[in-house]
């Protein structure tokens, strides 16, 4: 929670960051690796409340949607929250678990921000489209992604113009796989973000 959370009344804006493949497991402080928990952990007192679980070892976020939604329920009930300034996040597996949930539950988020992700092979994104393409979403990718390949953003963006959305997308045409650092780096994206509203 911010530094401000215990002084203020009103609701705060809650972000749900899901960490990429390499974060998995039993030790909560690896999901700092990466991302929003890594800057709370040098000292960034983001103006919000971060959520961030962790996956266990050897699973995926899609395996544990219905738990993440119980979370969000969870917290919303005992923390003061804005819910209608929920925010989902995540890089890599988590770009695709943003991605995945987002589409199912876009009556849960105020805006969508993934990260060098998709979608898996099974999962009929086009039958979600048009129930998400009033979503604000920003999705980044890196141009040289070896790991997730910039294509898989490009498909996903393109179906929701299709389906009359207005998508952003930024791909940094000499960044890997590591899309996350310079964006949840940018102050404007944090900005972009925190000024959707439901």
């Amino acid at each position: 929670v911010p530094a401000q959370y215990l002084r203020s009344q009103s609701g705060w804006p809650l972000v749900l960051f899901l960490h990429g493949s390499g974060e998995r497991g039993a030790d909560v402080w690896q999901v700092a690796r990466h991302g929003p928990p890594k800057l709370v952990r040098r000292g960034t007192d983001l103006p919000l409340i971060l959520a961030s679980p962790q996956c266990p070892a050897g699973s995926r976020w899609d395996a544990h949607f219905d738990t993440l939604i119980a979370l969000l329920t969870d917290l919303v009930t005992k923390y003061k929250i804005d819910v209608g300034r929920v925010y989902l996040t995540g890089l890599s597996m988590g770009g695709f678990g943003t991605w995945e949930l987002g589409a199912l539950h876009p009556e849960r988020f105020a805006a969508l921000l993934p990260i060098c992700g998709g979608v898996r092979s099974g999962f009929k994104f086009a039958g979600y489209a048009h129930g998400l393409k009033d979503m604000p979403l920003w999705c980044f990718h890196g141009g040289k992604d070896s790991i997730v390949a910039v294509r898989h953003s490009e498909k996903l963006i393109e179906q929701l113009r299709r389906a009359g959305g207005n998508p952003q997308l930024t791909i940094y045409p000499r960044t890997g796989h590591d899309s996350w650092t310079k964006t949840y780096a940018n102050p404007a994206v944090w900005e972009w973000m925190l000024n959707q509203k439901k």
